[in-house]
């Protein structure tokens, strides 16, 4: 089957590449003009880790990741309240486990497929015409095409989802806090492999030392408002204005920002589905059913759907209405954990009043107890889903 995935992140390159291997012929296309880069890290175990084992990536993986020792928590003045280290919390998974920048997992993924997968960047579908036997692609700028199926994994703002079921804003779910990162060159201290957070109510700032010299900063805050989308002059004088008064090294990274490498900034949302597809176009990652930057494995999540519905698809026999159900039907209940979980993780991000913030350095300082983290932790370290067989040729 000829299917065009729209979208190059994470679950659009793993679907490429597990379709390809099951003699299919995938089509990528990306809107940006080119990978995209930046953003924030992300804590990459599980299935997903599953996923990428039996694509045999992990070795590049753990190259571009870090093993964090530490998480601190520091006062206005850098005075530590609390510490952990991440591996208590995670020693359920052993050595299955790497953070690791979003862009740099997506950029692992892409080289995965090793130019068999024809890829078109700076694009994106304008329309689509699905009469029952197959999809006519309209293109923003290249010519129409028609193809067997189309999986839209466009993310939080999917086109394909807006042209196929409707208004974004009928399935987001905005949970009242907005996430930016950046990184710059040369900025002082460093704590290697420690990432380093200071709390106030309604914001966290997080610094973490990349190993080129580089620094990335991570910001969270509740926020209310319209949040500009692909203007980087207004997001950085909503960052600043959000964070005008915040103490410990705020003022310093806010003043770095101009020289930022890469800049993201985002609301922190969920996608909520009636269905994931419909005819002959279907959606998976954050398209389908983003958990959100709180959930922490939205990345690997995006990874196992992706393998999912390629390993249904040819369980199937190339019944598309069949292995959609199916996709569906195994992932569904999974997902609605993960976005439930989330929305109770807002205030250990940006807690709502001091009563929140007090509690949450409290049970942050207890975490540093082995065996209270592993207690608290290790039924949420674990998928309840067994992965079907490798698609292959």
């Amino acid at each position: 089957m000829r299917v065009l995935i729209v979208g190059a992140g994470i679950a659009g390159p793993t679907l490429a590449y597990w379709l390809r291997r099951a003699g299919h012929e995938p089509v990528l296309v990306e809107h940006a003009p080119r990978l995209r880069q930046g953003g924030y890290l992300v804590d990459f175990w599980g299935s997903g880790f599953d996923v990428a084992e039996r694509m045999g990536i992990v070795p590049r993986l753990m190259a571009k990741g870090y093993r964090v020792r530490e998480l601190r928590e520091v006062s206005a003045t850098g005075r530590q309240i609390a510490h952990l280290d991440p591996r208590n919390v995670i020693g359920g998974v052993g050595d299955r486990y790497v953070s690791i920048g979003r862009s740099d997992l997506g950029a692992v993924l892409f080289e995965a497929l090793n130019g068999e997968v024809e890829t078109i960047f700076g694009d994106t579908v304008q329309a689509l015409d699905d009469d029952g036997g197959r999809v006519r692609v309209e293109f923003a700028h290249g010519a129409p095409r028609e193809f067997d199926l189309v999986v839209g994994a466009d993310g939080l703002h999917s086109r394909v989802r807006s042209l196929t079921f409707g208004p974004g804003e009928e399935f987001e779910r905005y949970l009242g806090i907005t996430v930016a990162a950046f990184d710059v060159e040369g900025y002082g201290p460093r704590d290697e492999l420690v990432a380093v957070t200071h709390t106030e109510v309604g914001v966290q700032a997080l610094r973490f030392s990349l190993r080129d010299g580089a620094t990335m900063f991570c910001f969270t805050f509740r926020y209310d408002g319209d949040v500009p989308v692909e203007d980087v002059a207004a997001q950085q004088e909503l960052l600043r204005s959000r964070l005008r008064g915040v103490g410990w090294e705020v003022p310093e990274m806010l003043r770095r920002m101009p020289e930022a490498r890469t800049f993201y900034l985002d609301r922190a949302s969920q996608i909520r589905m009636p269905a994931w597809s419909r005819g002959r176009v279907a959606l998976t990652g954050d398209a389908a059913a983003c958990p959100s930057f709180l959930a922490g494995q939205g990345s690997a999540l995006a990874m196992v759907e992706a393998y999912v519905l390629a390993a249904e698809l040819q369980l199937s026999g190339g019944e598309h209405s069949t292995a959609f159900a199916s996709y569906e039907r195994q992932l569904a209940s999974l997902v609605r954990v993960k976005q439930d979980a989330a929305i109770g993780l807002g205030a250990a991000f940006a807690p709502r009043n001091r009563g929140q913030l007090l509690l949450r350095n409290t049970v942050l300082g207890l975490m540093g107890i082995p065996l209270v983290a592993k207690l608290a932790m290790g039924r949420s370290l674990r998928d309840p889903i067994e992965l079907p067989p490798p698609p292959r040729d």
